[in-house]
């Protein structure tokens, strides 16, 4: 079998979240599979920047938006046995510092950046003459793809059996447009009705590839069921409870060669569910590394998120006042909106001896807070997988999550009367109800130091790695495959 996997990001060329881990580590257990992979990008400024062993195609993808001509070169970066990577370069759309816009607003011209990058994947397959069973489409940046299959390339012998599978991996983003951007698209003004593209008189691209998607798939069983509802479906529930059996959800994994605790080479000591005493070591680095007190009995408190309210950032900010006049430590590691950097700032300034406060992303110290921490909070109001509790888990950090979407599926919640569980969960989005969760937490961890290291084992023994989910993608492929050879039409 082989997949073209077009995505607006890839570790470790170009990311700003989960989605960039998953394009790093889903095409390579599929490789692994026997599948064939190529997954294409745009050739960002910061992929130039990286200075990536890239060599040309040996051709170049030519096609007109409105009457604009548009000219990308492709660029190839072989990643392995039947995996590559290949980049379309446009130095008018992508040769910029940020991939989506500033941390203030996105780009004026992020629609028209992103039908381009639709368009040139399909237009790249049939000029490098790649036959491929499935486009595999990642969130609203490449969702015009199963639209394109089906309407302006549907005559084209090469693409006919091509079957689309399209990931979901943050419903809360769309790529939501006016509706004069219909003709940049391409296709005709009947589809912008509210059966096809049509989204309270704008034009939906995500909604548009649900539509047209052979097969739709979100980053976790919870979330899948969740976005069905009105609290989370974000408007398009009515059209994913349309999908049927066509939607389904598949839980991201871990690359544990990169997050690991036995293997990380960024860390003061390496440990394992069999020798967690090393651990300490890492704990006394980071606090360290914090400017603070160098206690290894202390409570450890860490957040690596997203400064945002999806986050749960509002929640900590609530609570953790309060809980800093207690005996606790707290280390945060993230960026985001300006209010909750600023609050966070005024939090280090009133409490330094008790905080560390990193506005940045810096993955080596991300590695450090997860192995040196000892609870790890991730109270997002929605969280369509999560990974953040996959790396807490792996490193004997105790989560604390909200009971929501993958985090439902991948932590289980601690019952101390049969000495079982690998976190805490509470479910109101509600300071209240984190408060309580985290005096749970600390309560073990203070009261029963014997019950929390079999806690923490428990949650390191714990398996999400990508090979279960990469045959679950597999499956889906067939089952796509199998649907478009048995229906030339429209899903």
């Amino acid at each position: 079998m082989r997949v073209l996997m077009v995505t607006p990001e890839a570790s470790p060329f170009a990311q700003t979240g989960g989605l960039g881990e998953v394009l790093a580590a889903l095409p390579r257990e599929l490789a692994r599979l026997g599948v064939e992979v190529d997954v294409v990008m745009p050739l960002y400024r910061r992929v130039r920047e990286g200075a990536h062993p890239l060599t040309h195609a040996g051709f170049s993808v030519e096609l007109y938006l409105n009457a604009k001509k548009v000219i990308a070169p492709v660029w190839v970066l072989e990643s392995g046995d039947r995996l590559r990577y290949l980049f379309l370069a446009c130095d008018d759309y992508y040769d910029r510092e940020f991939l989506y816009g500033t941390p203030e607003s996105d780009y004026e011209d992020n629609s028209e950046r992103f039908v381009f990058l639709a368009r040139a994947a399909i237009e790249m397959a049939i000029k490098g003459d790649l036959r491929y069973d499935v486009f595999h489409s990642h969130d609203w940046q490449t969702a015009l793809i199963p639209v394109y299959l089906r309407t302006l390339y549907a005559g084209e012998k090469l693409l006919e059996t091509a079957a689309t599978a399209l990931t979901i991996h943050n419903l809360g983003y769309q790529g939501i447009f006016w509706h004069y951007d219909m003709p940049l698209v391409g296709v005709g003004w009947d589809l912008f009705t509210p059966n096809y593209m049509e989204f309270y008189g704008k034009l939906n691209f995500l909604k548009s590839g649900i539509v047209f998607a052979d097969k739709v798939n979100t980053v976790s069983p919870g979330y899948r069921n969740e976005i069905l509802t009105p609290e989370f479906g974000f408007g398009l529930e009515g059209v994913l409870q349309q999908k049927g059996q066509h939607l389904t959800g598949i839980l991201n994994g871990v690359d544990y060669q990169t997050w690991n605790p036995a293997l990380d080479s960024y860390i003061a000591a390496q440990y394992s569910p069999e020798d967690i005493g090393p651990k300490v070591r890492c704990k006394e680095d980071l606090q360290r590394i914090c400017g603070l007190p160098v206690r290894p009995s202390v409570p450890l408190i860490a957040m690596v998120t997203r400064l945002s309210s999806q986050k749960g950032i509002d929640l900590v900010e609530h609570v953790l006042k309060s809980r800093l006049n207690d005996d606790i430590q707290f280390v945060l590691l993230g960026s985001g909106e300006t209010r909750f950097q600023e609050a966070f700032e005024k939090i280090r300034e009133e409490f330094p001896h008790k905080t560390g406060i990193f506005i940045s992303f810096d993955i080596e110290l991300a590695h450090k807070i997860f192995a040196g921490s000892d609870i790890l909070l991730v109270p997002s109001r929605y969280e369509p997988c999560g990974l953040n509790q996959l790396y807490g888990l792996k490193y004997g950090a105790v989560p604390v999550v909200r009971n929501t979407g993958g985090l439902t599926d991948t932590v289980e919640d601690y019952d101390p009367a049969h000495d079982s569980g690998t976190g805490f969960k509470f479910v109101e989005p509600d300071p209240a109800a984190l408060d309580h969760a985290m005096a749970r937490a600390l309560n073990l961890y203070r009261d029963d130091r014997r019950a929390w290291q079999r806690l923490m084992v428990r949650a390191m023994e714990k398996d999400f790695s990508w090979k279960r989910s990469a045959q679950a993608y597999l499956k889906l492929y067939e089952e796509a495959t199998s649907g478009r050879r048995g229906d030339s039409g429209r899903t």
